[in-house]
C-alpha cells in the first residue's frame, strides 16, 4: 500500500499544478472581459480583441506624481453608445439623472454623469485606456484604466476595470 501511495503522490502533485495553471489561466482571460450594463438598450461584454479592435484615441494626461504620459484607448462616450446608453440629443429631461458607475476588481467604484462623457456636453474626452506611453498597462493597473484628463485628483482613474452600469440616480 505504502508503495501505491509513493507512486501515486508525483502524479497529484502534477494534477494539483495543471488545475493552478487553468484557473490562472481562466482568471487572467476573465480580467480581460468589459460588461456594459444597467439603463442601455443593447448589454455588452466585451473581450479583449473586441477591445482592441475598437478605435482608439490617444491622450496626454498628469499621474498624481505630476508626469506626464501618452494614453492610449477608446472613449467611454463611444463604449456606451454601443452599448445603446442615452447620449447626444436624447440626453435630456429625465435622462440627464443618468450616470456610469465604472467598477473595479478589487470593488472600488466610481461615479460619472453621463453629460460629463458625452461629447455633445463636455469638451474633454475620458478614456477607457489599455496602453500607457505605447506599451499595455503594467499589471494592477490594466488591463483597462479609465483616464480622466485635467482632473485635479486623480481618484477616478480607475483601474483593472471590470464593469460599467448604467443607471439613474433616483
Amino acid at each position: 500500500m505504502t508503495n501505491i501511495l509513493q507512486a501515486i503522490k508525483p502524479i497529484g502533485r502534477v494534477l494539483a499544478s495543471l488545475s493552478f495553471v487553468l484557473i490562472l489561466a481562466l482568471s487572467s482571460r476573465a480580467q480581460t472581459a468589459l460588461k456594459i450594463s444597467g439603463e442601455v438598450t443593447n448589454p455588452l461584454t466585451l473581450q479583449a480583441a473586441d477591445l482592441k479592435a475598437m478605435p482608439h484615441i490617444d491622450l496626454t494626461a498628469k499621474d498624481r506624481d505630476g508626469k506626464e504620459h501618452r494614453y492610449s484607448g477608446i472613449p467611454l462616450s463611444a463604449l456606451l453608445k454601443q452599448a445603446g446608453a442615452t447620449l447626444g440629443g436624447e440626453l435630456r429631461s429625465k435622462n440627464l439623472m443618468k450616470v456610469a458607475v465604472v467598477k473595479a476588481a478589487d470593488g472600488y467604484e466610481v461615479l460619472f454623469a453621463l453629460p460629463e462623457l458625452d461629447p455633445d456636453f463636455a469638451t474633454r474626452t475620458i478614456v477607457l485606456a489599455d496602453q500607457v506611453d505605447g506599451v499595455p498597462l503594467p499589471q494592477g493597473v490594466g488591463p483597462y484604466r479609465v483616464v480622466v484628463p485635467d482632473e485635479k485628483k486623480p481618484a477616478r482613474w480607475i483601474r483593472e476595470v471590470k464593469s460599467i452600469d448604467v443607471r439613474f440616480v433616483k
